[in-house]
């Protein structure tokens, strides 16, 4: 994260995120780690289809909205199929 410089600016950030996220795409959305840090964060995403493709497309679109916020960079995904 690049603009906050405080928890609350963080959870300012990350509240804005999740709830476009859960807007335009009816995806589950939580932090998951790093709740004490203002400068870094994780978040797991999740939806549920019976078609894979779709499942997939939904969630490169949730990382398509995360890479363009200016205010944070995407450093490591994990994608799990089950």
């Amino acid at each position: 994260m690049y603009e906050g410089h405080s928890l609350k600016q963080k959870r300012s950030i990350m509240k804005r995120l999740m709830a476009k996220l859960r807007k335009d795409l009816n995806v589950a959305v939580t932090e998951l780690d790093y709740h004490d840090l203002w400068q870094r964060t994780k978040i797991g995403i999740v939806t549920i289809s019976t078609e894979r493709n779709h499942a997939e497309q939904i969630i490169q679109e949730a990382l398509s909205i995360i890479d363009t916020l200016p205010e944070l960079e995407r450093t490591i995904t994990n994608i799990e199929r089950l």
